[in-house]
Formats: C-alpha cells, structure tokens, sequence
C-alpha cells in the first residue's frame, strides 16, 4: 500500500493541502465523478459537513469516512 500523497484543492476560494492515500484519491475522483461535481465541490461539501459537527475531524478523516459511509450505503 503506498503512503498518503498531498495535494492542494481549493475549498470557499482558498486552497488548502490534504494527504491521502492514493486509493482514497482514486475513490473521491471516482465519487466526484458520479456526482458530477469537480473534485474540489465535492471535498467542499465534505468539509461543509464536517464543521457542523460538535467535534470536527480533520479534514482527511473526514473524507476517508464520508467514502466508507458510501461504500456501506452500497451494500
């Protein structure tokens, strides 16, 4: 399993960096993709999510959850 890869998406306008496993990268295109939204609206929307909660995780945690909530939803 490679190790996480950082890349800069920007979210609200201003870019911020995320690291990532590539298979999570993959996922998220994949998901992206589904949705018919670019990569960036859709981490935007994970992160919108994420902040409304009591305890806010990080951002990367919040996506890798966000795409394990989806694979169950398939399931």
């Amino acid at each position: 399993m490679a190790g996480p890869i950082k890349r800069s998406v920007a979210i609200a306008g201003h870019s911020t960096s995320i690291s990532l496993e590539p298979i999570f990268w993959e996922a998220l295109g994949e998901e992206a993709a589904e949705l018919s939204l670019p990569l960036s609206a859709l981490v935007a929307r994970i992160d919108a999510e994420r902040i409304e909660a009591d305890e806010p995780a990080n951002l990367a945690s919040a996506i890798r959850v966000w795409l394990f909530e989806r694979a169950r939803e398939r399931n």
